[in-house]
């Protein structure tokens, strides 16, 4: 065992941020990894699909990392994980259903049979290495199976909490492991990371079963087709709609991919319960009245391709929706999402279906600790020092206030960035310094090749459009050949503009002319001197400024 060195905590992602939750600890030669997550792209990133987290300091360190510890099956929390395991492939451990959503996520990347995934349970403890030994503690959340994970290291201990909530009325299983968390706090805790997100909150966040009691309520009164959008991994969201399905006595349909194939997980792995025959495919859902179906599906949170926004444009091959439905949007919008899923309940009232969702009815409650939940954690772990984690920067300070009201010392708490370097041991801790993290995007099968650059010139594309100039010279002659040929997209619709082309292949052309009756000049110059004259006539007569490609061709 290492002597006299200290634990490094190095955050790569989930701070300043929603999403892509990524910690390292770093013990002489060995590293372990809590959560592998990815984000959704911001609005400024036109294009791109997901956002991994850079891990050039641990592709650099690659011989170090025993291991990937995972608190829950939240896409913030495991969805970076195939394309890490393609880089570096490290054991996973997780629990049950988590490991079950990873080996989904696997297979449809080809790396299952490589990937060693490793099961475990609330109270187990991996030792990995000679200075690491992880407890899984259970926990609340909107998915099954979370924990928050205990670290023993030679310097302490470290708990991380994951994502969680303190719910006293748990659909499923046990309360958060209290006791648990309590008796680690009296032993001495060295160091405590949590979630951040609701803690603008005050009091308690809502337990999950009150949901339930809404949804009954709710389809007791209905005799329309009931359509509920919700999170595909709160399986215990499905579950209660299944239950007032049940009692209601009404079918139940699945749409939407990613809703399909968590339900198929969690139903073969015992975490969705549904009565024979009660289950039927979308496509059956015809052969009954609208009053004995309901289908639960993908879209809560207004996304473009999915299975409620195709319905409500319209535009879903299986599903059309009609004023005899009652649709449910059972879920809050993720900052930066709402106008998506204001544009998603405006069609839905133009059609004339009836819509409830939580501003006007409480059909969802958050997964996360509210202010008060927080406090107890704190309370009871009473750690040494404290990292609050999991949030946008306002999210982390507020902690950190939150923190200090129960007794932690200001000077005791950290507000970090992803790439912080925090170095601890038994009697302080320290931030020595950073390590590269950031943003890598992935559009299509492209990881990594869309940057700053690309990004701009996207924008640019979108805000401005394009305009092509394309001419034939003779090198020989040093004479264009023929008029510039210009090309507009997205810029203005030439046939209503034909004067301002045709000015544009003037300046074009004097551009090329005045350059080839120069001696000395080559490609490079002719070329921007064509780009600057066409974008400052464009500019002086219409105040916009398109990206000019020129296209020099010489015969």
């Amino acid at each position: 065992m290492a002597k006299n060195k200290k634990l490094k905590i190095i955050p790569l992602g989930g701070l300043d941020e929603i999403g892509k939750n990524m910690t390292v600890l770093e013990y002489g030669n060995e590293i372990i990894l809590v959560d592998c997550g990815m984000a959704f792209p911001d609005d400024d990133m036109p294009g791109v699909d997901i956002v991994l987290n850079d891990i050039t300091y641990l592709e650099k360190n690659y011989q170090k990392i025993q291991g990937i510890f995972l608190t829950h099956g939240h896409e913030d929390h495991i969805g970076g994980l195939p394309y890490f395991l393609k880089a570096i492939n490290v054991p996973v451990y997780g629990t049950r259903l988590t490991l079950g959503l990873v080996e989904h996520k696997l297979k449809e990347h080809n790396l299952l049979s490589r990937s060693k995934l490793i099961r475990t349970k609330p109270g187990t403890v991996v030792a990995v290495g000679q200075n690491f030994k992880v407890e899984f503690i259970h926990t609340n959340h909107s998915v099954a199976d979370s924990v928050a994970l205990a670290i023993k290291t030679p310097v302490g201990v470290v708990i991380h909490m994951g994502d969680f909530k303190i719910d006293t009325t748990p659909i499923v299983g046990d309360v958060i492991d209290l006791a648990r968390l309590g008796q680690l706090g009296k032993e001495g805790v060295l160091a405590l990371m949590s979630d951040s997100t609701n803690v603008e909150r005050p009091g308690y966040a809502m337990s999950e079963r009150t949901v339930g009691a809404k949804f009954e309520q709710i389809f007791a009164n209905c005799n329309k087709r009931i359509i509920v959008a919700t999170f595909a991994s709160n399986v215990h969201r499905v579950q209660q709609i299944i239950d007032a399905a049940v009692k209601y006595n009404r079918k139940v349909a699945v749409s939407g991919r990613s809703m399909e194939n968590i339900v198929e997980i969690s139903i073969m792995l015992g975490y969705i319960k549904v009565p024979e025959g009660v289950l039927i495919p979308i496509d059956n859902i015809k052969r009954y009245n609208p009053n004995q179906i309901v289908i639960i599906t993908t879209g809560s949170q207004g996304e473009p391709m999915s299975a409620l926004t195709r319905m409500a444009f319209s535009d879903h091959k299986k599903v059309e929706i009609t004023d005899k439905d009652l649709i449910i949007l059972s879920a809050t919008p993720i900052p930066g999402n709402e106008k998506s899923v204001s544009n998603i309940v405006n069609e839905l009232f133009k059609i004339g279906a009836e819509v409830i969702y939580k501003s006007l009815a409480e059909v969802h409650v958050s997964g996360h600790a509210c202010q008060e939940e927080l406090k107890l954690i704190l309370s009871l772990v009473k750690p040494k020092y404290f990292i609050p984690v999991h949030g946008e920067h306002r999210h982390l300070v507020l902690h950190k206030q939150l923190a200090e009201s129960v007794g932690i010392p200001a000077k005791n708490s950290f507000v970090l960035e992803n790439g912080s370097v925090i170095e601890l041991d038994k009697t302080s801790a320290k931030i020595t310094g950073t390590v590269q993290a950031g943003k890598i995007l992935v559009d299509g099968l492209g990881v990594g090749d869309v940057g700053n650059v690309v990004l701009r010139d996207r924008k640019h594309l979108a805000e401005d459009g394009l305009i092509i100039v394309v001419v034939t010279i003779s090198r020989s002659e040093r004479k264009l050949m023929s008029s510039p040929d210009i090309i507009s997209r997205g810029f203005v619709y030439v046939r209503e503009a034909e004067n301002l082309i045709e000015n544009v292949k003037y300046v074009a052309e004097d551009a090329i002319n005045q350059c080839l009756r120069r001696k000395n000049c080559d490609w490079t110059t002719m070329k921007n001197a064509l780009k600057n004259s066409v974008s400052r006539y464009i500019y002086e007569k219409t105040e916009r400024d398109p990206m000019i490609l020129p296209i020099i061709e010489e015969i």
